[in-house]
């Protein structure tokens, strides 16, 4: 699949973004991701900050972005250096860990037991991070699984809690407010703002989940790993 050129839009002098008409798709995470390294690559010194979205790239710019830079973006970008590496994660599953795996089975009509298989089965790619620091984004949720966010949001969810949101799944790398429906928790700590880099995963990468015990829980929190720590 060719990826076309994104369009430009400047929401002010200093924040811009690059956005894609296409639908998501690997093709164009793929022109994404390696766009974004470009970014970094000849721009850095000049960026204050670069997020991602399934189609956009949001630059801001530390003084006004430079006047030639639309021109000088890369006609085609090569994804052949893109080398995914795969996650595997482990997680209790419902439970303590869990609380809306209960509601979410009758809700969907799946035994606890099959949407635990469904989601542990799935291979999920991080599209990007967003909404908090080393939220991952991850994609490939079984249709099955897949449910809107709740009417009204937890204020708080536990850091480390596995969750379903629209037709996504994540792992909230800190304690914070959420709607999105808990199913689970790892022990492995995802993020680490004393680390470089705080978080090990990189968009593109593959994550895979892998059901464990509370004992099992309880001796992996005991051991504090983070994720990416042998």
């Amino acid at each position: 699949m060719v990826v076309k050129r994104p369009e430009l839009r400047k929401i002010t002098p200093k924040i811009w973004e690059l956005f894609w008409e296409e639908e998501p798709s690997s093709s164009l995470r793929n022109n994404r991701i390696s766009l974004k390294k470009w970014l970094d690559n000849q721009h850095q010194s000049e960026i204050f900050e670069i997020r991602q979205g399934y189609q956009t790239i949001s630059i801001v710019w530390k003084n006004e972005g430079p006047e030639d830079f639309y021109t000088s973006l890369p006609e085609c970008l090569n994804s052949d250096d893109l080398k995914p590496q795969t996650w595997e994660i482990p997680v209790c599953y419902g439970g303590k860990f869990g609380k809306d795996l209960d509601q979410l089975s009758k809700d969907k009509a799946i035994s606890k037991e099959n949407l635990i298989q469904i989601h542990s089965q799935s291979e999920y790619v991080l599209e990007f991070y967003g909404f908090l620091p080393g939220f991952m984004y991850l994609s490939g949720l079984h249709p099955d699984l897949i449910s809107t966010r709740k009417s009204i949001p937890d204020r708080k969810v536990e850091a480390g809690s596995v969750a379903i949101g629209g037709k996504q799944t994540g792992i909230y790398p800190l304690e914070s407010p959420g709607g999105w429906h808990v199913i689970g928790k790892t022990p492995i700590q995802i993020f680490d703002k004393d680390k470089n880099p705080p978080v090990n995963p990189h968009p593109g990468d593959f994550v895979r989940f892998y059901p464990i015990s509370e004992e099992e829980f309880d001796e992996l929190s005991a051991s504090s790993k983070t994720l990416g720590q042998s």
